[in-house]
């Protein structure tokens, strides 16, 4: 049971602020970042602590920052409570989610113990060579900003006994949202970014989880990204026309007319967590999708800008975080072709930074015999006027800075961690 005591209690705070700790995040309306946190709870903990047993805890606004969306010119809103707030949310989540943890669905995926993008991406490949290659792609309109405060508080009062609890939960909900200078109340929504939000978000949409459930439907869900399976196109449309009512009337959600769609699962439009699916002789299989692919040479096309003026270490630690974290999160999904393309595009970048790193002829010069070039060669590139990228794939630089070397030197690329 989740009382107040509960989510007060020492060991529970303690590994609250570690996971705040461990999330890092950029500081609040305050300016206090996570790295002086620790100094801070160790003066004001017991004066915290007691201030919200008292129900006298006032959340501090909430900082807004607008992040890019993938569709030109579109941002998402993204709310960053202050280091100390984050704490209080992180200890009410954890104790949440061992209470919800039994009845969430299990095909729920997002935010969740032992599940992830990698499962709800199995789960989804599973269902489609069942035969369900039918879906609704379910888009519900910013999801996180048009939450019904009442609505939500009235699940979590269904099954929490502790109205301390309730009411903590809503002063967090409540919390005003500071732009620049100015403050706006929060009336409707649970801001992405705290760390009660995921855990709020999986509670509210599992009443849609188990609604589907109970009219047999195949689906899977990750956070409020979800895809419903079906074996025909009349059935999917069937499914959407009767599910519409109760998202909009049970759950006071809105659909997304115009991203909401029924198509085949190997449609090319179709995206769901950034993958696409095909259709192969061993049945239907996961890739990272079109658009994640133009977004991954797009970000490496920034890592590696000649104009950047930084440090070969920068760049190349820089690039190995970035490549780490893109191939590890599609690892598991067939992209050789697109690995083996992107790699040969991005070592041409990385000769090119070398180029023009060296700038003058005399460096030229000395670089390329460095690297075992004869004194005449050397010098009759080292003088050439040809162009950076031209230079880049020229048989000068593939055969002294060649794939073993720039692995020697520790540049990372796509396929040095997809094997």
């Amino acid at each position: 049971m989740v009382t107040l005591e509960a989510i007060l209690e020492r060991n529970n705070l303690n590994r609250a602020y570690k996971q705040v700790k461990a999330n890092k995040g950029g500081p609040g309306v305050d300016g206090m970042s996570v790295d002086d946190l620790l100094d801070y709870l160790r003066t004001h903990a017991v004066e915290i602590v007691e201030s919200v047993k008292a129900g006298k805890y006032n959340p501090q606004p909430v900082r807004r920052v607008m992040i890019p969306k993938e569709e030109k010119g579109k941002f998402r809103p993204l709310g960053i409570p202050t280091a100390v707030d984050r704490v209080i949310q992180q200890a009410i989540a954890q104790k949440l989610s061992e209470e919800y943890e039994p009845i969430f669905s299990t095909h729920s995926h997002g935010f969740r113990p032992d599940r992830s993008c990698k499962s709800a991406i199995y789960e989804a490949l599973e269902i489609a060579n069942q035969g369900y290659v039918w879906v609704v792609d379910l888009d519900l309109s910013k999801f996180f900003d048009t939450v019904i405060h009442s609505k939500l508080l009235q699940l979590l009062s269904d099954k929490l006994g502790d109205g301390r609890v309730i009411s903590l939960i809503h002063k967090i909900l409540r919390a005003p949202i500071q732009e620049g200078d100015k403050i706006t109340p929060c009336e409707i929504g649970t801001p992405q970014g705290g760390p009660v939000s995921p855990v709020l978000a999986n509670i509210m949409l599992n009443e849609l989880d188990h609604e589907l459930e109970r009219r047999g439907h195949r689906f899977v869900r990750y956070a409020d990204d979800m895809i419903i399976f079906c074996k025909s196109r009349k059935a999917a449309k069937r499914t959407l026309e009767h599910l519409k009512p109760y998202v909009e009337r049970k759950l006071f959600l809105k659909l997304n007319e115009q991203k909401t769609k029924i198509c085949c699962i190997t449609d090319p439009e179709l995206k769901f967590l950034g993958f696409g699916f095909w259709a192969s002789r061993g049945g239907i299989k996961a890739r990272p999708h079109q658009k994640s692919k133009a977004k991954c040479k797009q970000r490496l096309k920034a890592l590696t800008s000649r104009s950047r003026g930084q440090s070969l270490d920068e760049f190349r630690r820089e690039l190995r975080a970035f490549v780490l974290g893109w191939v590890n999160y599609f690892r598991f999904s067939s992209m050789k072709q697109f690995v083996k393309e992107t790699d040969e595009w991005l070592r041409r970048r990385i000769r090119q930074i070398y180029w023009k790193q060296w700038k003058k002829t005399r460096t030229k010069f000395a670089a390329l015999q460095k690297l075992g070039v004869s004194k005449g060669k050397a010098w009759e590139w080292a003088n050439t006027r040809q162009s950076y990228w031209h230079i880049a794939n020229s048989w000068i630089l593939a055969t002294t800075l060649t794939n073993a070397t720039l692995r020697k030197l520790g540049w990372t690329c796509l396929g040095d961690v997809y094997k």
